[in-house]
């Protein structure tokens, strides 16, 4: 089984489906502030799960696999906390947030030696 191939898949189908529940079902229910959270997560995460899925169909090579991990990763913790702090929970998950930016730079970083030794 491909691991990574599932989870990027299905952070993007979350993206997707959160992304327009927000749009549509929330629109009304969340401050600005709240949507801004809602749609920068969702501007963050489905780049993000679409390199780790394209990484997981095309890549043998191990920098650039982890770095698919990394993608999925920091989606779940960037998306993730602005999701949770949109949808009301307390303001210190946005301490959270910073660690799936790291995640996501990571990845890109991984992404760059991987292909330089390739």
């Amino acid at each position: 089984m491909n691991r990574l191939g599932l989870f990027a898949a299905l952070t993007g189908f979350l993206a997707v489906a959160l992304g327009a529940f927000g749009a549509h079902a929330l629109d009304s229910m969340l401050t600005a502030e709240g949507l801004d959270w809602w749609h920068t997560a969702t501007l963050y995460a489905l780049p993000h799960a679409a390199m780790a899925l394209a990484i997981a169909l095309h890549s043998g090579n191990g920098l650039i696999r982890k770095a698919g991990w990394a993608f999925v990763v920091g989606t779940i913790v960037f998306a993730g906390s602005l999701y949770a702090m949109a949808l009301g929970a307390p303001r210190w998950f946005g301490a959270i947030t910073p660690i799936g930016g790291v995640s996501y730079l990571v990845g890109w970083g991984l992404c760059a030696v991987g292909a330089s030794r390739s």
